[in-house]
């Protein structure tokens, strides 16, 4: 037997019982090792610490494809060495993602003529996408400022509280300002009306989102371009749209065809959406398409031959894996119009079912929309004695990740639980989940009520004085206080 180290090591070194027949000594955590182990220790090692990773199947939080059939891992596999750059040297990759730009084009309506090809790029994800479509507008709205003589010192974006992080991202990287428009209880998405009330002649464009990550809301996207449209014949200006389709872009074409938020909308100039979302391919792909050639200025790509022949490029990245646009391009046409809108109608069914079964527990609000991304976001309707955070952590001990968090400015009073219905969710994992949450609130019940004075946040100063914490400081620190309460009872051994 392998005698174990003592604990003062166990945060500097890494061992494996398994491994114990291949190597007996441990090995530096943050440290490469000073000779090589065999391949099976290695392998050994990794795969007993993974086991505890969450299960991606039971990680609700997330929008990301956990599963893709055998067939399509196995291309993505057989590409995994290849190197989606090198267009001279991989012409069929390059050619699969060109017909997928045009697949994705002409499904948001891209007014392309006969003949003529789309305008766009395959990106790690819809972040780099925004990046992308966010620097084209900017340089195009300081090409036309110089051209007037007018100052491009300060570029600004209109978007709602309610954008991913990737927005602030591209606001700070690339030295733009971010004018949100402030959420309300009970409207968790952007205000058209407000949104175009923000628009002055330093916007370079307002961001639309098509799938909220808040609650799964389509914002109104035609109100938007209309309103616009109005400001901008009083003003001169030419203010444009980019849709945030990271959710809802491989949705609505398919269970809301008549919605109009895409190209067909003039003002819209640019859409990104996530292959790796409901385009039902593992992480790591995003798109982003442009209206048309003239909403891409030509000096923002770039031209090179070291890899073989004239390629342009026009990424934050240069190379990554050739995988999942390979498997974008198999989804594409394995699924077609019809494998699409099945596997969406029956996230939808999925969702009601979660839905109704909450409903009928009487203890949750619904904040979720009907129409919109296929997930269920839920408050508790009383959470003086306890909160959605306790919910949430409580879940976890039977696998299931659901996350809990507090919404954005001037709704941040409002604490949501949102479970993500992806196409491996099924009704029997939604109908599991519905009594895994009913135990939740049981064994809740039975727990000691949070203490009144943090409910409402007030604590005594070391002076007597009167200190008001935030929403957010509140219920990180009633949850910690009821996680110790928990671990004091659990003084029962399992042998």
């Amino acid at each position: 037997m392998v005698i174990s180290k003592t604990a003062s090591d166990s945060d500097v070194s890494v061992h494996s019982t398994f491994a114990s027949r291949y190597v007996r000594s441990s090995l530096p955590r943050f440290k490469m090792g000073e000779s090589s182990i065999p391949k099976e220790a290695a392998y050994q090692i990794i795969n007993d610490e993974l086991m505890l990773d969450g299960n991606p199947r039971l990680n609700l939080a997330s929008f990301v494809t956990t599963w893709m059939e055998p067939e399509c891992d196995k291309l993505m596999m057989d590409a995994i060495n290849k190197n989606y750059v090198d267009m001279d040297e991989y012409p069929v990759t390059t050619e699969l993602q060109n017909r997928c730009v045009n697949m994705i084009a002409h499904l948001f309506n891209a007014p392309l003529r006969d003949s003529e090809t789309a305008v766009g790029v395959g990106t790690v994800g819809s972040s780099e996408a925004i990046m992308l479509a966010g620097i084209a507008f900017k340089r195009k709205w300081q090409k036309k400022r110089k051209a007037e003589g007018k100052s491009v010192d300060k570029p600004n974006i209109v978007t709602g509280a309610n954008v991913q992080v990737c927005w602030e991202k591209f606001a700070n990287y690339f030295e733009v300002e971010l004018k949100e428009v402030k959420l309300r209880e009970d409207y968790y998405v952007m205000d058209p009306v407000k949104a175009v009330e923000l628009v002055d002649e330093n916007t370079i464009c307002v961001a639309a989102i098509l799938g909220s990550t808040l609650n799964g809301e389509f914002e109104d996207v035609k109100l938007l371009n209309d309103l616009l449209i109005e400001k901008n014949k009083k003003t001169g200006w030419d203010t444009p749209i980019h849709v945030d389709a990271a959710s809802g872009g491989f949705i609505a074409p398919f269970l809301y065809p008549e919605l109009e938020w895409d190209f067909r909308l003039p003002l819209v100039k640019s859409i990104n959406v996530s292959g790796h979302k409901y385009g039902l391919v593992y992480a790591g792909i995003g798109w982003v398409i442009w209206r048309t050639k003239e909403d891409l200025p030509e000096e923002l790509i770039f031209h090179i031959n070291y890899l073989g022949a004239d390629q342009p490029t026009f990424t934050l990245n240069f190379s990554k894996g050739s995988s999942q646009v390979i498997a974008q391009y198999y989804q594409l046409i394995r699924l077609g119009y019809e494998g699409y809108r099945n596997v969406m109608e029956n996230c939808c069914e999925n969702a009601i079912v979660l839905r109704e079964g909450l409903e009928k527990m009487g203890r949750f609000k619904i904040v979720s929309k009907d129409n919109g991304v296929p997930l269920v976001a839920f408050s508790l309707k009383d959470n003086s004695c306890h909160d959605e955070f306790e919910v949430s952590d409580m879940l976890r001990r039977f696998g299931w990740i659901v996350p809990a968090y507090t919404m954005p400015a001037d709704a941040q009073h409002v604490t949501v639980l949102r479970v993500v219905i992806r196409e491996d969710f099924s009704r029997t994992l939604a109908e599991r989940l519905i009594i895994d949450i009913t135990k939740v609130l049981h064994e809740l019940d039975a727990l000691p009520a949070k203490i009144s004075a943090k409910i409402n946040g007030v604590e005594k100063g070391l002076n007597g004085t009167v200190v008001k914490k935030t929403v957010l400081e509140t219920q990180r620190e009633i949850t910690d206080v009821w996680k110790k309460f928990v671990k004091a009872r659990k003084t029962q051994v399992i042998c």
